[in-house]
């Protein structure tokens, strides 16, 4: 079956030929050799979408492959290098499919040659441990943060005091090597000087010739109630700084809720068991059950089986993105009485005697059952 090319550039059939333009050259840049070193995957995906804009950037072959589904009877585009064959400086139609890689490689490259080895700081991850109480509140915590910072003994230079870094021989301080690929002329990173442009025969004893040395920042952060555990919050350009004056990456700060001792979380509600006596069950009573804001009283009724499940409406979590508040759900658990007094011991076997073992619902049906399953 022919490849779809709308579907390999993600297009829509009725997609302009700008919009065709622009998908093409938003996923030349995404998987382009260059971008991706020794990725086979990236490698495939490139040609596929080379192939797919080689014929939708062409007004005959897209004609041709909307009315019969293949172009020139299904074969490659590429068989003879570049569409049609043409050499890389002669254009094709539809504004040349060769000016879109021209256009890729100077965005590829041009801010190399304009700022060296320009890099994105990298993200920085912070565990921050909070209790139920503080994710059902939010609070504000400053943290502190081990970050990268200018070396102060080379002032970020990497050479020890006294000396400075040498133009590297290899590529002439540019920093990028120039490599024939077929009809590409493609730079890569230069593998001596790891594409700084320079090279440093006597690094700095502080920072070992990196420029860079750990250092810790305080931040002030506000986590909003609700907060989940394992849940994400960013803050952008609070990451490591940038080298050679790239942009600093961010900072995520992952919530991790710490174990309680009554509560358990399921999504926005609070789960908790209450113990209560046979008396209170049986009869009915008030009893006192914690909750996330404080003590409150809770009604059991009369003839309350133990594993009853109560819900107390917006005793919860509140939703983090503002979609009300959840329920807090208290298991009751009937204690059986220990330790009786002679006294406690001939109450119940009176009580026993007057209500009759075979007339208790939950032990008839069970008896009953086993009956069954042994007649």
């Amino acid at each position: 079956m022919a490849a779809d090319y709308y579907s390999t550039l993600g297009v829509e059939r009725t997609a302009s030929a700008q919009e065709i333009k622009k998908a093409y050259r938003r996923l030349a840049m995404q998987y382009h050799p260059d971008q991706n070193d020794g990725d086979k995957v990236a490698e495939e995906k490139f040609k596929e979408i080379s192939e797919a804009y080689s014929v939708l950037g062409d007004v005959d072959k897209r004609a041709e492959f909307d009315r019969f589904g293949r172009v020139g009877g299904g074969g490659n585009p590429f068989s003879g290098g570049f569409p049609g064959g043409a050499p890389f400086d002669q254009g094709v139609p539809f504004g040349g499919i060769n000016d879109v890689f021209v256009d890729i490689l100077n965005d590829l490259f041009g801010a190399r040659r304009r700022g060296g080895n320009m890099r994105r700081g990298s993200d920085l991850k912070y565990e921050l441990e909070l209790s139920f109480e503080e994710a059902n509140t939010g609070i504000e915590r400053e943290i502190e943060i081990p970050k990268f910072e200018g070396c102060p003994v080379c002032a970020g230079v990497g050479a020890k005091p006294g000396t400075r870094p040498q133009t590297c021989g290899q590529c002439q301080g540019a920093g990028q090597v120039r490599m024939q690929q077929g009809f590409f002329s493609i730079q890569r990173p230069c593998g001596r000087c790891q594409g700084t442009g320079q090279t440093i025969a006597d690094p700095c004893r502080r920072c070992d010739g990196s420029g860079r040395v750990t250092n810790h920042e305080k931040l002030d952060v506000t986590v909003p109630p609700g907060v989940a555990d394992g849940q994400r919050l960013r803050w952008m350009a609070k990451g490591e700084p940038g080298v050679n004056g790239g942009p600093s990456g961010d900072l995520y700060v992952v919530v991790k809720l710490a174990a309680h001792s009554l509560f358990e979380r399921a999504g926005d509600d609070v789960t908790c068991t209450v113990p209560v006596s046979f008396p209170q069950a049986a009869l009915g009573a008030q009893v006192e059950v914690p909750t996330l804001d404080g003590k409150v009283q809770m009604k059991v009724p009369a003839g309350t089986q133990s594993g009853k499940i109560f819900r107390l409406r917006k005793k919860g979590f509140p939703n983090v993105e503002g979609g009300g508040q959840g329920d807090q759900l208290v298991t009751v658990v009937v204690e059986t009485p220990t330790n009786l007094t002679p006294r406690q011991e001939d109450l119940l076997r009176a009580f026993a005697e007057e209500a009759g073992d075979e007339v208790q619902p939950e032990q008839k049906g069970f008896m009953d059952r086993m009956r069954d399953l042994f007649s």
